[in-house]
């Protein structure tokens, strides 16, 4: 029988050392190409991701740009709601401070138009203790009145106004004019010049 005297073969033997060692630069050369492809195919998809990245950023900072443009619109709406709520509890307030004055001062009226009668009666009087103690009283009521703004009503010798004046009686007089007071029967007084608390009683002439 014919007995090959040279074991190996094409770079093999029969152990299969050479297959082996093929095989290994093969499964080296597979790896190489295939860490290439997979460089390449990552570098290709960090361009991608940069690109879709850039993209969606945009649409983010649009998209948050648009909600602060919101968000500020709806404060500044509150801060006029705000502004407008405080304007009209102020404008409240000052008219129920208003009310309650007027409210209070009317109660205290007929004390000052006794008051003022009480002085009248005391004219006739001289050197009275009395007098002095209710002229100061007097003073002292017309000294609040003048703080809080309350004065009384100008009458006699004025037109008639009816905003001011409330006409219980009419005589003829050639010394006055048409439709000028011509005597006063209870004084009126008014609030800030504005609101009347109470009308004059007068008698209005021709």
């Amino acid at each position: 029988m014919y007995e090959d005297k040279n074991p190996e073969m094409n770079g093999t033997n029969f152990n299969g050392e050479g297959s082996e060692t093929i095989k290994d630069e093969v499964e080296v050369s597979s790896q190489e190409n295939g860490s290439e492809v997979q460089d390449a195919a990552e570098g290709k998809g960090d361009n991608t991701a940069g690109e879709v990245n850039e993209t969606d950023l945009k649409d983010v900072i649009a998209k948050k740009e648009q909600e602060n443009k919101e968000l500020l619109d709806r404060i500044q709406r509150l801060a006029a709601e705000f502004d407008n709520f405080r304007k009209r509890t102020q404008k409240e307030k000052e008219r129920l401070y208003d009310e309650a004055v007027c409210d209070v001062i009317v109660n205290i009226l007929p004390v000052v138009d006794n008051l003022e009668r009480a002085l009248k009666a005391a004219e006739s009087v001289e050197n009275s203790g009395l007098k002095e103690g209710v002229t100061l009283v007097y003073r002292q009521i017309i000294d609040i009145f003048e703080k809080l703004k309350i004065k009384s009503i100008d009458a006699v010798g004025k037109p008639f106004d009816p905003q001011l004046h409330n006409a219980v009686m009419h005589v003829e007089d050639e010394n006055l004019g048409n439709n000028i007071v011509a005597e006063e029967f209870q004084k009126g007084y008014i609030y800030k010049d504005e609101i009347v608390i109470r009308h004059s009683m007068v008698k209005v002439a021709n």
